[in-house]
């Protein structure tokens, strides 16, 4: 067993250096201020996210519930509850945690205190941005990267800038030669998510409210989901196991179990991690090779993640007596198994062969809810109830009550995940069941969401559950801070500043195989496994974050360089065109209702998807698609061969009210898309940045209004000769919203399909002009 230099590092100094012959000390106290406000914000959070993922919950059992309030649907405030979650509620306990630990491991204050409160306060206002900017629709549709341009540009700022800036110096100047394990974790979560944020918002904007990626269908999709699986393994894993790392040991009064584990857990994690996205995109027109590669990676994390969870359930060796009685360790223990449990499952739904039944099901939901809710959710309910009485200087108000919020959350995330795993098996078994004929046994696609509707009531008390947890804290955190002192106290430490030069006298070595009849490489091989090498690398803040800066970039590099460079990877079809400016219109109104939640558009080669929806999708098809919209979850029908399936009249009537067309249906009403008009001067604006990034359009762009107020007659005409309306909330049939994104639906999957273009005959022009005279 070994103990971690850093483990006592708030207490007294463990490494004095000597500058001639007097010891120079400095004096310092820790910003505990800054530590108590990214606290509070992660209760506020958590209590807010949880929340909206209530009321969302509830909107699939009740999908009418608010009345058709365009800001208040399915498709909208889904993404409000997965951005609270990650980034409100974990980024605050993140903050918290970082900012904690950080400043004892490092024997001094945060660099600056002006960028601790620029981050903090910064921070904050991105969350608001995006609680006020996604309800309104306003959205790039790319999983956990919804926010548009300009919050994406205060994200880059105020992480790296003030967060990334204040962490590495505060590195630099601190009075603790070697950097404890949690602080690698640390360092790479900033870089690698600086790195993953940067190239995945990479677009080109038409207004402050709209963008367009410079990728596009095959191409975003892979950096999209480059981007998602590493947002969850750098934003929701490496900080957390870094908090892990810190907060598990003081609360057990325990060193680490292994200090070479987390070694090989941190470097082979930070490696492997980022080659494993594309296993979110099997079987669909991603090339082969990359689904491959990401399956492969994918299994091989099994190893590194199951090697943190053992490194930290066996640090609390000699202290499980503990568990029994102290809160704090039952969330911790609950959390750390919990990350086990979803790490063993992760690499399972990777392989093909399930992910062929679990893909696009209710499966992946309670996956990502096992991990969210049990290992982030718990460890950071955890580490709270280990600060709040450091924090407010008092006792904790009650342990009976924090106890009862762990066995309370304990039973809600049980009650929410069971029944949606088997939600998860039914859809898929369903979607793939076929009789002795060949036919579908469940054809029509309603059958399946009927099927599982009491498995969503469970998820909702499940979620109840949860929420109730939260507010039991949160009375608990009242009680404390209101028996907290009228002046903190605010403890100053004394500290000899680091020399400049470091001079590390490193005893002889020798191998326990030294009288073992090996070779001498044997030899040299175990004095080097023994990994006192690394030692080096852990005084030395700038060269390591360097070296895993280059672990990231180049793992990424050898997955997105080919799929740029090897046109063969995206083949093109002779009869896929760009849209019409109205389609554009109609698009950005798809992504906007955030459609995309619900309906995937991307049918995968098996004999049962491709009866029920028709032909399989092309990498190709989706040349023009930005962003691209293949979706994760099936809670409607896949879309990809919707063009020309339905009348206008059908589609005009599923927005009014599904439940008229579709007897069952869970998506709500889309009344405001029949009763506001589109501004067809936008559309200049579409085809400009489709033009922009690559899309043949030549008269289009100045003709675009009035392409698209064409093509809208045309439709309203079929509406209205189908027996529609003329008119809808005083807005006339052909100005609205509907008819646009109808013009989209009645476009997509068809040109696949289209004869193609055949060449003039130069030889034939002559005659041909005699015979027009």
């Amino acid at each position: 067993m070994e103990t971690p230099s850093g483990l006592s590092a708030d207490q007294d100094p463990s490494e004095l250096e000597r500058t001639g012959t007097q010891e120079v000390l400095e004096t310092y106290s820790y910003d505990d201020d800054i530590v108590r406000k990214f606290a509070t914000a992660t209760l506020v959070w958590a209590a807010i996210a949880t929340i909206v993922g209530l009321i969302v919950a509830l909107l699939l059992v009740l999908p009418n519930m608010f009345g058709g309030l365009e800001w208040l649907s399915f498709g909208r405030l889904r993404p409000l509850h997965t951005n609270a979650a990650i980034f409100a509620f974990a980024g605050n306990a993140i903050f918290a945690a970082v900012y904690y630990s950080t400043q004892r491991l490092c024997k001094c204050r945060m660099w600056s205190d002006t960028l601790s409160r620029l981050h903090f306060w910064g921070w904050q206002a991105i969350i608001v941005a995006a609680a006020i900017t996604l309800p309104l629709g306003i959205t790039q549709s790319k999983e956990y990267a919804e926010l548009e341009w300009p919050i994406d540009l205060a994200i880059a700022v105020v992480w790296l800038g003030f967060f990334g800036g204040n962490f590495l110096m505060t590195l630099i100047h601190r009075r603790e030669r070697h950097m404890y394990v949690a602080l690698w974790f640390y360092i790479a979560t900033i870089v690698t998510v600086t790195v993953l944020h940067v190239f995945n918002n990479l677009v080109i904007p038409i207004g402050l409210a709209k963008s367009y990626p410079v990728y596009a269908g095959v191409q975003d999709a892979f950096m999209q989901w480059w981007y998602g699986h590493n947002a969850v393994a750098f934003f929701l894993t490496t900080p957390f196991l870094g908090l892990m790392y810190y907060f598990l040991p003081k609360a057990a009064n325990r060193p680490v179990f292994s200090y070479r584990l987390s070694i090989i857990h941190f470097w082979s994690l930070v490696f492997i991690y980022i080659w494993a996205g594309p296993h979110h995109l099997h079987y669909t027109a991603l090339p082969e090779w990359a689904s491959t590669l990401g399956m492969l990676f994918s299994v091989m994390l099994w190893m590194p993640s199951w090697g943190g969870m053992i490194n930290g359930l066996l640090t609390l060796r000699g202290a499980w007596q503990k568990v029994a009685t102290d809160p704090v360790l039952k969330f911790f223990v609950v959390g750390i198994t919990f990350y086990g449990m979803s790490t063993f499952e992760g690499p399972l739904l990777s392989v093909k062969s399930v992910n062929a039944l679990s893909h696009y099901t209710d499966w992946t939901i309670a996956h990502v809810h096992s991990g969210a809710l049990g290992w982030n959710g718990m460890m950071s309910f955890g580490m709270l109830y280990w600060l709040l009485p450091r924090l407010f200087q008092t006792k904790l108000w009650s342990t009976t009550l924090a106890s009862a919020h762990f066995w309370v959350a304990t039973i809600g995330i049980l009650l929410y995940i069971v029944p949606i795993y088997a939600a998860g098996l039914m859809q898929g078994l369903m979607w793939r069941a076929m009789d002795e004929t060949g036919n579908l046994v469940y054809p029509d696609f309603i059958e399946t969401i009927q099927s599982i509707m009491p498995l969503w009531w469970l998820r909702v008390l499940g979620g109840l559950l949860f929420v109730s947890g939260i507010l039991m804290m949160a009375v608990n955190w009242f009680m404390t801070w209101s028996t907290r002192p009228a002046v903190y106290e605010v403890p100053v430490y004394q500290s000899p500043r680091l020399a400049a030069k470091y001079e590390e006298v490193e005893p002889t070595q020798k191998s326990n195989l030294e009288d073992v009849p090996v070779l001498d490489t044997a030899r040299s091989l175990e004095i080097w496994s023994r990994m006192g090498w690394h030692r080096r690398w852990e005084r030395l803040p700038v060269r390591f974050t360097i070296l895993a800066t280059l672990a990231v970039v180049i793992a990424s590099l050898f997955e997105i360089i080919p799929t740029f460079l090897i046109r063969s990877n995206v083949p093109t079809i002779a009869t896929v065109k760009p849209y019409t400016p109205l389609e554009l219109a109609g698009r950005d109104i798809f992504v906007s209702e955030g459609c995309y939640n619900c309906h995937s558009q991307m049918i995968r080669p098996f004999v049962a998807e491709t009866k029920r929806y028709g032909e399989y999708s092309k990498p190709g098809e989706s040349i023009y698609d930005r962003p691209f919209q293949w979706g994760s979850r099936r809670i409607g029908p896949d879309l990809a061969r919707e063009g020309g399936k339905q009348s206008s009249l059908w589609h005009w009537l599923h927005f009014e009210n599904p439940e008229q067309v579709s007897p069952g249906s869970v998506m709500p009403s889309y009344i405001h898309l029949l009763e506001t008009s589109l501004n067809f001067e936008r559309t200049k604006d579409r085809v400009w940045a489709a033009r922009t990034l690559g899309a043949p359009y030549d008269f289009e762009l100045e003709e675009a209004p009035q392409m698209a107020r064409k093509q809208a007659e045309s439709i309203a005409a079929d509406i209205v000769s189908q027996g529609g309306p003329v008119s809808r909330g005083g807005v006339m049939t052909l100005d609205s919203q509907a008819v646009a994104l109808i013009a989209f639906l009645q476009r997509v999957g068809i040109d696949i399909f289209a004869a193609p273009e055949t060449a003039a005959d130069p030889a034939a022009e002559p005659e041909a002009e005699v015979a027009s005279r």
